[in-house]
């Protein structure tokens, strides 16, 4: 039966730094969108469910860009569940990742393993890591939990044994859900109960993708003919397989650029996907027929795709792809999960031995007669109903804590969730305003030298906004929760309101420049984000720390150590609002062509700001502005790494472009679509 133990995992890791303290307010630029000459064509069914509300918003989740590529040893707390046959590893502090699954007999690694953590801007708010199978819940894309933490406990399993229980409050939908991980007696099938629950009086859109990375140099089998091919340049077509364009697209190597292919798996068929290397060895993941669709994606063997692989880990690490399994056929959909239900499904992973090579047919009917021998589907299916009855099962031991957003949530709704306790134990200091507006009506002023922190935009805390005392600060999250809801005149309103009482005049500045770029008022952005940065500055001045002190001071006013850990947390939440603030406004200003001012914002940045890759290629940015071609150009020669550069985001090469017409160097080709599409 499956045993729990504790473990330290030791990663060279790349710290993930401070938050974003902006609300991002501007629309996602999600690359899963798809081209509107395409919705024509779609079954009837899919076309309703991609159109059925795609994510406008990160609100309330905030940005998480503050890491680096710098990596050193970092010790990760694992949890391992094993038997005799399997060994999993989980850490509950990276969204409950699956870093690996092993097959004792065999000593046989089943998943792809990066060796290093190196976070990168494909998570809907930023930073994500290659490796393992990762929970994807919320909307399109890799969940916002990708390097954040979740709860997780003992629970009893269906056979008599321990399973470990992972749950979280998932925040751009308001929906607890938990994922329930346990290997029965004698089984070479990791099983996998997941459940979503809605406990709100209305519908909610829900999302839900397994995503599994596997060596590429694998074979991927899935039951279809026919899939939905989507790549970056956002065109979603029917295609064959396993042949498209004269080519077998079921080896990852055999395609050029990056793609997404979701398997039509016909109505009836057994839902699985398989990726096997040459000698028919390898994976397969199968469940419920709930988890319908399967899709695999591929690099592709260009210079994109190639740098983006180099980019993820480190050098001599093998190429990856990724085999999946959701809700729905494609990940350009969402599901309507209905007021006060819940979608609940199992799953399995676990080793499959059946020869890859031949005739699509018959490689597939060979592998699914192998999966049925070791794990009959009728096996999967009663494997959830007796899981089902444990769903609920009250958690023992905690062995990980995640954050205090369900406590919050189930404090203010009076929910009852069993199975997954949100304790008022886990409210931290992210909670304690609006834990204050819940129980006081008021919404407490921030030390006027602190940032003003993160907005709750839900319906029932914009009430409470709109009740309660129209001090800035509530001025300021009013807004922020007005224009989540679409309600920008009146964020506006409230933002205007704010400014005229406010101290610290530079958060409510920012969220009007914003307004005004996304109303086409450039113009006057570029003056309040100029306004904007000037406050801050002089905020930092008048008493912000502005630098670390001196650990070793002498006298009786000397820093201790915690007023020295107070100070140095200070100070990096200062630097990462300057950072933010500042690379916003450089970019408002230069787009009206005020370099001059653009320039006054970028001396004020820090030196070691400054010195990120991100900022070095501003700084290229702001000396072509200026006509300093060729010392924007030597930039470029000097070397730089954008830590935080968005997948499918092309702005290295368009500025390259500006400057000469040599190709694009290999170490900043990030493209991922095709030329000229």
């Amino acid at each position: 039966m499956t045993t729990i133990r504790r473990e330290v995992l030791t990663l060279p890791a790349a710290p993930l730094g401070p938050d974003n303290p902006l609300p991002p307010l501007r629309p996602l630029d999600e690359a899963h969108r798809i081209d509107e000459r395409d919705r024509a064509g779609l079954p009837r069914d899919m076309a309703r469910q991609v159109g059925y509300a795609p994510l406008r918003s990160l609100l309330p989740a905030p940005l998480r860009d503050g890491y680096g590529r710098a990596r050193e040893p970092r010790d990760f707390d694992a949890l391992v569940l094993e038997n005799d046959r399997l060994r999993a590893t989980v850490v509950p502090a990276l969204g409950g990742r699956v870093t690996s699954l092993f097959h004792k007999p065999a000593d046989r690694e089943l998943l792809y393993v990066n060796p290093v953590l190196q976070p990168a801007n494909f998570a809907l708010n930023g930073a994500w890591f290659s490796g393992g199978i990762e929970w994807n819940i919320g909307a399109t894309g890799h969940t916002t939990l990708s390097c954040s933490p979740v709860h997780a406990a003992s629970v009893p399993a269906p056979d008599g044994g321990r399973m470990l229980r992972l749950w979280e409050w998932e925040r751009l939908r308001d929906l607890p859900f938990q994922v329930d991980l346990w290997l029965p007696e004698g089984s070479d099938f990791l099983h996998v109960g997941v459940r979503v629950r809605n406990p709100h009086e209305r519908p909610v859109p829900t999302y839900w993708w397994s995503n599994i990375a596997v060596p590429e140099d694998r074979r991927v089998l899935a039951p279809a003919d026919e899939a939905w091919l989507f790549g970056y340049e956002r065109r979603l077509r029917r295609v064959s397989v396993p042949f498209h364009e004269g080519v077998d697209r079921t080896y990852p190597r055999n395609s050029t650029h990056p793609a997404d292919w979701f398997y039509e798996v016909p109505d009836g068929r057994r839902r699985w996907i398989a990726a096997l290397d040459g000698h028919g060895h390898g994976l397969a993941q199968t469940s419920t027929d709930v988890l319908r669709g399967r899709k695999l994606f591929v690099w592709g063997t260009g210079p994109g795709g190639r740098r983006w692989q180099e980019w993820l880990t480190e050098p001599g690490t093998g190429g990856y792809c990724e085999i999946q399994a959701g809700l729905a056929r494609t990940q350009l959909e969402h599901v309507k999960l209905e007021a006060e239900s819940e979608v609940s499904w199992l799953e399995a992973y676990g080793p499959l031995d059946a020869d890859p090579r031949g005739e699509w047919h018959t490689v597939l009917r060979r592998a699914e007669d192998r999966l049925e021998a070791v794990l009959p589907r009728s096996g999967v299916d009663a494997a959830y109903e007796a899981w089902r009855p444990y769903a609920d099962a009250e958690p023992g031991e905690r062995l990980a804590t995640g954050s205090g957003w369900g406590a919050l949530e189930v404090l203010r709704a009076g929910l009852q969730l069993p199975g997954t306790p949100f304790e008022e134990a886990t409210l931290g200091a992210e909670q304690r305003p609006w834990l204050h507006l819940l129980h006081a009506g008021a919404l407490p002023e921030p030390d006027h030298h602190a940032p003003p922190g993160g907005t709750l935009v839900a319906r029932p805390w914009r009430d409470m906004l709109e009740t309660t005392a129209a001090t800035p600060a509530a001025e300021y999250h009013l807004g922020v929760a007005q224009w989540h809801g679409g309600d920008r005149a009146q964020a506006v309103r409230s933002w205007e309101r704010g400014l005229k009482e406010a101290t610290a005049r530079w958060p409510l500045l920012r969220c009007l420049a914003v307004a005004d770029q996304e109303d086409g008022h450039h113009e006057r952005a570029a003056d309040r984000y100029a306004e904007a940065f000037d406050d801050l500055c002089a905020r930092v001045r008048d008493g912000a720390p502005a630098s670390r002190p001196e650990p070793d001071a002498a006298g009786p006013g000397a820093a201790g150590p915690v007023d020295t850990a107070r100070a140095a947390d200070g100070h990096a939440s200062w630097t990462a609002v300057t950072a933010a603030l500042g690379v916003e406004a450089i970019g408002a200003l230069l787009a009206v062509g005020r370099t001059a001012v653009a320039r006054s914002v970028w001396e004020r940045l820090e030196p070691a700001v400054r010195a990120r890759g991100r900022f070095r290629l501003t700084e290229a940015a702001l000396l072509a502005a200026e006509g300093r071609n060729a010392e924007a150009r030597a930039v470029f020669d000097e070397g730089f790494e954008v830590a935080d550069l968005r997948e499918g985001d092309e702005v290295i090469g368009r500025l390259w472009a500006r400057l000469t017409d040599e190709p694009l160097p290999a170490r900043h080709d990030f493209r991922m679509r095709p030329d000229g599409e």
